[in-house]
């Protein structure tokens, strides 16, 4: 797409120019062992309903391999993409997210290193994402809250022998990502990766990040999704799952249920306990009693602070679909001739966005 630079130009054609250059930045990124071409029929969509208004950007700087450096690494690179895209093109003021799977992760690392608190001396009034309104952050099958846990990673079909075993060989298959996917990484003294990003820290603004955002909404597969669990997905505890309707809603084949889940006040996850020593107990010994309380623990402590910020929860469910197993793909149709059942999705994805930045256009302009 062309760049529109806006100057001080005064002719009339200029200024119509300016008046149809997009100023609404939408990111799109994919998951583990991806690419950009992932996200061809999910583009082609969006741009046929979104208008002229949005700068669709398929982020490409952690394709393949280097999905597996590390959710902070590929978070990293993501932000400084981001940032180039925003030097290039000046008339840009909004910014959205769209995350597929592990990109779900990325974007929420990219963001808090991103976020600019309000600054009034600086006449920047309200928090932004590298100097950029945000309006909506969407994630589709992403695993919130890590694969550790009964049923977090359903091609094991929730065996308790291979769901203890797979923390320990994750690291020889998805690199430093399983460590950090399983809750693994860092040092004994050190909470994992997850933990720290479901709160704000030195690393970085992960919550108040999100809380900028005008819509933050994810999308979960119920079942058939053999990569990430319906509960890590939507970032539910176990006793809050509920059997999900059959029924599509009127327009959206597959979208079963839409929720708004309201921010609940705590604390958020607290560092200042013992958990170094349980950390380094449970990774002498993945088996042991002690090592699933310890990351029932953890994971109690991430949707304690993910329920910090209110969230949209869209369960989707493919059990009508004629290949139900290719719901992790279907959820943001990867191919469109072989996942074309998750266009229901796609469409509410895009009516989401389009809802969203009209909302946001008649703020500004109040």
């Amino acid at each position: 797409m062309k760049s529109c630079a806006i100057g001080s130009a005064s002719t009339s054609k200029e200024t119509n120019q300016a008046r149809e250059c997009p100023d609404h930045l939408l990111v799109l990124v994919h998951g583990i062992l991806s690419s950009p071409s992932d996200w061809k029929y999910f583009k082609q969509e969006l741009k046929a309903r979104l208008g002229s208004k949005f700068y669709i950007h398929a982020s490409s700087v952690n394709s393949y391999l280097q999905t597996l450096t590390g959710i902070d690494m590929a978070g990293k690179r993501l932000a400084d993409e981001v940032s180039e895209v925003v030097q290039k093109h000046p008339q840009l003021q909004r910014i959205s997210f769209v995350a597929h799977s592990l990109g779900g992760l990325f974007a929420r690392y990219a963001i808090g290193i991103l976020y600019l608190p309000s600054q009034p001396s600086k006449k920047l009034m309200n928090p932004s994402i590298t100097g950029l309104d945000p309006v909506s952050f969407i994630t589709l099958a992403t695993p919130h809250l890590g694969v550790r846990g009964r049923q977090q990673l359903p091609f094991l079909m929730g065996v308790p022998v291979l769901e203890k075993i797979a923390a320990p060989i994750a690291p020889f298959i998805v690199g430093r990502t399983g460590r950090q996917l399983f809750l693994t990484d860092g040092k004994a003294s050190d909470p994992p990766l997850l933990l720290r990003m479901a709160t704000d820290c030195e690393q970085g603004q992960f919550i108040s990040a999100l809380r900028a955002f005008k819509l933050r909404a994810v999308y979960a597969n119920v079942s058939y999704d053999h990569m990430v669990g319906w509960r890590t997905s939507s970032i539910r505890r176990e006793s809050e799952l509920s059997k999900p309707p059959r029924k599509s809603l009127e327009g959206y084949k597959h979208v079963v249920n839409v929720r708004y889940c309201p921010a609940i006040q705590s604390d958020g996850p607290s560092f200042e306990d013992n958990t170094a020593g349980a950390k380094e107990a449970a990774q002498k010994q993945p088996s042991s009693k002690e090592a699933k309380e310890y990351h029932d623990i953890l994971e109690e402590e991430m949707v304690r602070g993910l329920q910090q910020v209110s969230w949209q929860k869209v369960d989707v469910s493919f059990h009508s679909a004629i290949w139900p197993f290719f719901a992790h793909n279907n959820i943001h149709v990867k191919q469109e001739w072989l996942h074309y059942e998750g266009a229901g999705v796609v469409s509410h994805v895009a009516d989401t966005l389009k809802q969203q930045e009209h909302g946001a256009f008649l703020e500004a302009n109040l």
